[in-house]
């Protein structure tokens, strides 16, 4: 019976971080599907920018495939789609009229929502992983967690610098 419990522990921890890893995902996944949005909002401003924009759809599509690549890998390429953000967002700042489109303002407002979300999602999938990890390398857990398959799982890193909301003022004043 302890082994039992023993088991069934960590059967309903794995389960959290599978459950916490498909939050992450679709928060990602409605940021894939708003940058496609975003950038065919500003595509008519930007002409001279168009490297700016080839960069986020490039940086976009290595995100949308490296989920299959594993957390980390996908982790990675995440951080690198939130620096081209930020690099387009820093270009929208030198364009006056996208500040008054009112499509671009409300891509802005979604994209910032769901990088908030993104980020609550991580932290609860992190939180997850570490207590799954954490049961599978500690007695008693230890001796049949390897036996039973369970092994030590990634977090979903953020860079220090992906860790800020990418954010610009699109406002008149």
């Amino acid at each position: 019976m302890f082994v039992i419990g023993i088991y069934n522990g960590l059967i309903g921890r794995r389960n959290r971080v599978d459950e916490a890893l498909a939050q992450i995902e679709v928060q990602l996944k409605r940021r894939h599907d708003l940058i496609p949005n975003l950038v065919n909002a500003v595509k008519g401003y930007m002409g001279f920018e168009q490297s700016v924009l080839t960069k986020v759809t490039e940086a976009r599509a290595n995100a949308v495939s490296a989920g299959a690549q594993g957390v980390a890998a996908q982790a990675q390429a995440e951080n690198a789609l939130t620096s081209t953000l930020r690099s387009l967002f820093a270009v929208v700042e030198n364009y006056p009229e996208l500040k008054a489109n009112q499509n671009v303002l409300e891509l802005q407002e979604q994209l910032t929502t769901t990088e908030n979300q993104i980020s609550f999602s991580r932290q609860h999938y992190n939180a997850s992983v570490l207590d799954y990890n954490t049961s599978i390398q500690t007695f008693p857990a230890l001796i049949f967690a390897g036996m039973f398959g369970f092994t030590k799982r990634d977090f979903f890193d953020a860079e220090p610098e992906a860790a800020n909301v990418p954010n610009v003022d699109l406002s008149l004043s």
